[in-house]
């Protein structure tokens, strides 16, 4: 939807592509007329391009960012059964390849100013819910007796979690860290540790990137990479995504179909070159939307940029009393909108058999019944961006004067 198109959506994958049609269709040229649809060129093209942008040594394309978590878990040689340690407030797909790798999940809440791992929650899970077994050089949960073995942060929204602290504590329990940076292309964190700013994608063994459609890096269809500085690592991960071949018919181990097709990657190869630029626009739209709630003095929760680190804004996502009617007025007038995400993981159906209960994580279930996202694009123009702001505040002010 264009700007001089009825409404605000909350998504505009039309116009992008519209753009760099061209370019798009071209790459669809090159795969017909060398008929490379899996694997080669454009593919091991595109992850050189995409490991050089996320300052990392190695990357490996899959066909998901699911696949990617997964075969990365799979890949570092985790034991089986042990326990992988990540927040409730994310999509399944973070806990579907913890589970689908052979792991336990365990959960701990989040930091109400960034929606990502709180590192002070992970510390008192490890000191108090697990000890140390020094004979093993293992890390054992006292209720299950299980290995704990990963931890898995979730950079959400756009914003990476603090990882000097979490990067710490696994240094001292011996823990892998594995990325979940599926909405966080380019976007950077500021390491103490490191001496400077860090790319996500760049500060643990390995991380998950996913090119949904709808995210920052968006394939024209399905897509997602591991980026990793372990070339052994990298190695069977590429091995895990082609049914476990060393080459053709010798198999390792045994792998899966998750291998990212040529067109996709030649598509995105495309994009990548525009990332950078969108991603400032989505910064200088984030700020704006910061600007103009901050002059309304409105009663609304907006998104809160820690001091370390550049987030790259996949949503726009605030915070608001009586979410559904504040949806409501907004779907009526015309301006798509987001929750994301609703029902916290441990309150989920599927994950029953963990055994959490409603008030385990306080902080992500007062989230999850507040949260809403704004429309946030590259190509949002100020007068869309105008209209939201100007639709938000009516609501806010036709209740506070409910409220008086």
């Amino acid at each position: 939807m264009n700007s001089t198109t009825k409404g605000v959506p909350f998504l505009d994958l039309v116009t992008p592509h519209q753009e760099l049609e061209k370019d798009l269709i071209a790459v669809v040229e090159k795969a017909f007329q060398n008929a490379g649809f899996i694997g080669g060129p454009m593919v091991e093209e595109f992850e050189r391009q995409f490991a050089e942008f996320c300052d990392s040594k190695y990357c490996v394309g899959v066909n998901s960012g699911t696949d990617a978590l997964r075969f990365a878990l799979v890949a570092s040689g985790i034991e089986q059964g042990s326990v992988v340690v990540t927040v409730p407030h994310t999509f399944i797909a973070t806990t579907e390849a913890i589970s689908q790798a052979g792991l336990r999940i365990a959960f701990v809440d989040i930091h109400e100013d960034t929606y990502t791992m709180d590192p002070e929650k992970l510390r008192e899970y490890l000191e108090s819910k697990c000890e140390f077994d020094r004979g093993r050089g293992k890390l054992i949960e006292k209720g299950s007796k299980r290995v704990v073995s990963a931890v898995v942060p979730v950079h959400l929204y756009g914003q990476t979690a603090d990882m000097d602290p979490i990067l710490s504590l696994a240094e001292k329990y011996n823990l892998i860290v594995i990325e979940d940076a599926c909405q966080a292309h380019g976007a950077q964190y500021f390491s103490k540790k490191r001496g400077g700013w860090k790319k996500a994608g760049s500060l643990g063994l390995a991380a998950a990137f996913s090119f949904y459609p709808g995210k920052n890096l968006g394939a024209c269809g399905e897509g997602g990479a591991i980026t990793t500085n372990d070339e052994g690592l990298a190695r069977r991960m590429k091995m895990i995504r082609d049914h476990g071949q060393a080459k053709k018919y010798y198999h390792e181990v045994e792998g899966y179909n998750g291998r990212l097709d040529s067109i996709q990657a030649g598509w995105l190869a495309v994009k990548l070159r525009h990332l950078p630029q969108w991603n400032e626009s989505r910064r200088a739209l984030a700020h704006r939307y910061h600007e103009l709630f901050a002059e309304a003095k409105c009663e609304l929760v907006i998104p809160r940029e820690a001091v370390w680190t550049r987030g790259v804004y996949h949503l726009y996502v605030v915070r608001v009393e009586d979410r559904e009617a504040f949806q409501a007025h907004l779907t009526e007038a015309g301006i798509g909108t987001g929750i994301h995400y609703p029902i916290p993981l441990h309150r989920q159906k599927a994950y029953e058999h963990l055994g959490y209960r409603t008030g385990d994580f306080p902080v992500t279930e007062r989230v999850a019944r507040e949260i809403l996202s704004l429309p946030m694009f590259p190509q949002l123009d100020h007068r869309q961006q105008d209209e939201v702001v100007n639709k938000t505040l009516e609501f806010l002010n036709a209740r506070a004067t409910l409220a008086t």
